[in-house]
């Protein structure tokens, strides 16, 4: 008897996971299932990528009739009109939830006019399959418009993760998905603590915009346009930030809405897309939360009034349905970047059986903070009786081995902050250099050790033959950047095997703010964190540790690959450099990477990496050589400052200012690759790649004094450019060539 109840319970659970989806138009997927230890299967998906609009015609009467709103097709949002990039016209995107072993298949088809993308994994390590990872002109070449791209990897590592584009602004307009790897219940080190992990039971929170994403940037780095979210969304679903009795009836979109049944315990999983400074605070009325895992890894079960997820992380939390049969108010309050603008949002938790309305609390901004025990607090740390870090969590049982625990092999001290430099991609510094415009037009560059991450003109994983020489760079190949603006392909070299430490400092000057930082390829120990003071310089830190001040968990420190940094202090991350490959590190804050917050990672050496996957696409610069016949002139307008290597105004135009060949001098500074504007870089690093040799860093930017060179002459001038000055443009700028014959 016994045993026909436990074969009807797993009977029961399995019919749950078939006909819970993620979308009430959407059938379940075949290998979302009940992982009970059998064969590994092989899921395969189709994403279609596209501009959409959301209350498009395919909403019909939403929200006036709520029915309408989950019609097939139609994207709800907050109910604010809005172009946005979505996969199969949904958003998220459709759910992927497999099991541990599984082999994940997704065949992704741009539809994108003019613009490219990839898909990154988050969360999935890619051992022997770097060439999935997905980010762009590190791991692979952009998927082009009207191409496609077969993404094939197994699902290694269980836990909650989700999938997002890596290309520019899409993932905050629309391009993400949740992807949950689950175990086998007798490898689940909690399975005893819940009753049910439901497919319906994912939350993907994400901070939302009126607007597309690129517009805000430009708005922001170009002109006074502030970054700050206008709203927030719960698995596509959400309303504008005010209390209900403000809002209209267009106003009143339909919530998201998680069901229980009394007496049950369930076991949710939460992930942040944000893309914004937002972080986000989670708690459900009249209910705790107990949070057993964060980024996949197990961590010894806590109970606490509300939890804060910051871009990038994922939370397990389990919920006890303990209370009487109503519906109860999930409540995300918007910390940081979101004050502002008062930013909140609220799903519904109900219990079988109660009435289909909501609860009867007006929410505001003020009264969907929790207090009490919160984990993972904005910029405190270390914590208290009412403040838990995620340093203070314990992993659920010791790592297997000691290796992360003894004297690392590589110490990486990367500090960062927001620095007043004249980055030419916003501030030219003849015309309007950061402090000669208004203070509200002031654009300060967020950078790791004063260097902006460049993307290469190909993918060093699959390309490194095709770089272009002295492409590939670090802090002793680069000088004067904090002076000058210094932007190169950041990459730090990390024997196969290595134990590495990263000291992530903010020294906190320019603004109060919190980076998220996510590692590809791998995860880390959090073995420390603290808040120093208001700000911090990195000679305090190393001081600190120096004398033994900074205290270090070596023993059961928790496991995860995206980790919030206290303003004006530091966290500690360790991590076994295991999977060989180029693995990118990153601010998650999506204005922050795609200004260049961020570097790469090479692990090992490229015999150490798999073979790269045959007819795998390239991509690069074409900058083929100029018969000097066929041209008697060409002359280039309005180069950005960086590539410009003498400057002469005249009264009608500035334009390049060839060499008289009757000039000595300056015909000997071209000749050698110097001038006014260059800065002599000592060589300190050789490797079989393409990392700096001698080398120059012109106005921030590296060249090299023995690339190809691309001649003109016109009379008695001539003047000579590096071919990689013009592999370095930046996209967008507009030259003007004038051939005569």
């Amino acid at each position: 008897m016994a045993r026909f109840g436990s074969c009807a319970l797993i009977l029961l659970v399995t019919l749950l996971f078939i006909v819970s989806t993620s979308s009430a138009t959407e059938p379940a997927h075949a290998c979302q299932r009940v992982c009970d230890g059998g064969p590994a299967r092989r899921c395969v998906y189709d994403f279609h990528v596209e501009y959409y609009f959301t209350m498009s015609k395919a909403c019909f009467d939403c929200p006036h009739k709520r029915e309408d709103c989950d019609r097939h097709h139609c994207i709800p949002a907050d109910g604010i009109e809005r172009g946005v990039i979505a996969i199969n016209r949904q958003l998220p995107g459709p759910s992927i939830q497999v099991c541990e072993g599984d082999r994940i298949i997704v065949n992704v088809k741009n539809h994108l006019p003019g613009e490219s993308c990839t898909i990154h994994w988050h969360g999935i390590h890619q051992v022997g399959s770097p060439y999935m990872d997905g980010v762009p002109l590190v791991t692979q070449c952009p998927i082009s418009p009207a191409s496609s791209f077969r993404y094939n990897f197994i699902a290694e590592n269980p836990g909650t993760h989700f999938y997002h584009s890596h290309s520019g602004f899409q993932r905050a307009d629309g391009v993400f998905g949740s992807l949950v790897v689950r175990q086998n219940k007798e490898k689940d080190p909690h399975s005893s603590l819940y009753d049910y992990d439901l497919p319906e039971h994912v939350m993907l929170v994400s901070d939302w915009l009126g607007e597309l994403g690129v517009a805000k940037f430009v708005a922001h780095h170009h002109d006074d346009g502030d970054n700050k979210p206008s709203s927030m969304i719960i698995n596509g679903k959400g309303r504008i930030p005010k209390p209900r009795n403000e809002l209209t009836s267009n106003d009143t979109m339909p919530l998201s809405v998680f069901n229980v049944e009394q007496g049950r315990r369930y076991r949710f999983r939460i992930i942040s897309n944000g893309f914004l400074n937002c972080p986000i605070q989670l708690s459900v009325d009249d209910h705790m939360l107990t949070v057993i895992a964060s980024d996949g890894g197990a961590i010894q079960p806590i109970e606490v009034d509300s939890l804060v997820i910051h871009a990038g992380e994922r939370y397990d939390f389990i919920v006890n349905a303990d209370q009487q049969i109503s519906s109860y108010w999930i409540r995300l309050h918007g910390l940081m970047d979101c004050r502002p603008k008062r930013v909140f949002q609220a799903a519904i938790l109900r219990y079988h059986g109660a009435p289909e309305t909501e609860p009867d609390a007006i929410l505001t901004y003020e009264n969907t903070k929790r207090p009490g025990k919160v984990l993972n607090p904005v910029n405190i740390a270390p914590g208290d009786d009412e403040h838990i870090t995620v340093a203070e969590v314990k992993a659920m049982s010791p790592s297997k081995t000691n290796d992360w625990s003894r004297e690392p092999d590589r110490k990486f001290f990367l500090s960062y902050d927001f620095n007043p430099i004249n980055s030419w991609h916003f501030h030219d510094p003849e015309h309007y250099p950061i402090f000669g415009a208004e203070k509200n037009h002031r654009l300060y560059t967020p950078q790791i050790n004063h260097i902006s991450l460049r993307m290469p003109p190909s993918p060093p994983l699959s390309q490194h033959g095709d770089l272009p020489f002295g492409t590939l760079c670090n802090e002793s190949t680069v000088a004067n950047c904090q002076q000058e603006f210094c932007d190169c392909t950041y990459t730090l070299q990390i024997p196969l095997g290595s134990l590495v430490e990263l000291i992530l400092i903010d020294k906190g000057v320019t603004f109060d703010a919190t980076h998220p930082f996510h590692i590809h390829g791998s995860a880390f120990h959090v073995v420390a964190m603290e808040r120093v003071a208001s700000n911090v310089t990195v000679d305090q830190i190393k001081l600190m540790d120096q004398k033994g001040h900074i205290r270090r968990n070596l023993v059961d420190a928790p496991v995860k690959d995206t980790v919030a940094v206290p303003d004006g202090g530091y966290t500690i991350v360790r991590f076994m450099a295991t999977n060989p490959g180029y693995w990118l590190f990153h601010c998650h804050l999506s204005f922050h990477i795609e200004v260049g917050m961020g570097l790469i990672f090479k692990v090992g050496e490229h015999h150490d990496f798999p073979q790269v996957p045959e007819n795998f696409p390239k991509c690069g610069s074409w900058l083929p050589p100029v018969d000097e016949e066929e041209f008697e002139s060409i002359v280039i307008h309005n180069l950005p400052y960086n590539v410009t290597d003498k400057i002469e105004k005249s009264e009608d135009r500035t334009s390049l200012r060839p060499p008289n060949s009757g000039d000595s001098d300056e015909s000997s500074a071209f000749s050698s690759g110097e001038s006014e504007l260059t800065t002599e870089v000592p060589f300190t690093l050789s490797d079989e790649d393409n990392f700096v040799i001698p080398q120059h860093l012109t106005n921030g930017t590296l060249s090299h004094s023995e690339s190809p060179i691309i001649h003109a002459t016109s009379g008695t001038n001539n003047f000579q450019i590096s071919s990689i000055s013009f592999a370095l443009l930046p996209f967008g700028y507009i030259y003007t060539v004038f051939v005569r014959r």
